[in-house]
């Protein structure tokens, strides 16, 4: 009988593994990888601490399967999973480097001190996302650097969108302080 995964939901996905087809594990992290990772990286403020916290996640979630309670939303179940990671891993982390070139890339013919000025405020930026804290942190990454609207981070962490909107809202004010030089 041949089976097409393509169209399987996460539930769908979470059903069979719990069933003992371990390698339909893998389809959830082909789903979730680039997305989370990005993320991730966002949060760690590191790509090799991310991709540390990235792969302790996918374990932790593939150990605790079973506890997840509503297959289909498997997405925001492991997005909890992955903030813990990221928030344990943040701690243990080398020095941060800075955002990847989320200013746009570098032009040949740019001159040097331009791109010395743009490295500059990448850092400023890093710095001040780190005097966020991990709640506000996590929120201004979701909303700014993931771009996703309110409903969908809500369902993603469990928090109520109000909460949401104060902790974007206090982010942004502490950013807008740290960088007000940048204007």
């Amino acid at each position: 009988m041949a089976e097409t995964r393509a169209g399987w939901s996460d539930g769908d996905v979470v059903r069979r593994v719990r069933e003992g087809d371990v390698a339909a594990f893998g389809m959830l992290v082909t789903r979730y990888r680039e997305a989370f990772g990005r993320y991730a990286s966002a949060v760690c403020g590191d790509p090799d601490v991310a991709a540390d916290a990235m792969q302790e996640a996918f374990i932790r979630a593939y150990d605790a399967l079973d506890s997840c309670r509503t297959p289909e939303r498997f997405g925001a179940w492991f997005h909890r999973i992955l903030t813990n990671q990221c928030r344990n891993h943040r701690d243990r982390r080398r020095p941060h480097a800075p955002l990847k070139d989320g200013l746009g890339g570098a032009v040949a013919t740019e001159r040097a001190d331009d791109r010395v000025e743009r490295g500059a405020l990448r850092d400023a930026i890093t710095a001040a996302l780190e005097e966020l804290s991990a709640e506000q942190r996590e929120a201004f990454v979701l909303r700014h650097v993931e771009g996703r609207p309110y409903p969908e981070m809500a369902a993603l962490t469990g928090e109520r969108e109000d909460a949401l909107r104060m902790r974007v809202h206090r982010a942004r004010e502490t950013m807008r302080r740290r960088l007000e030089d940048w204007r």
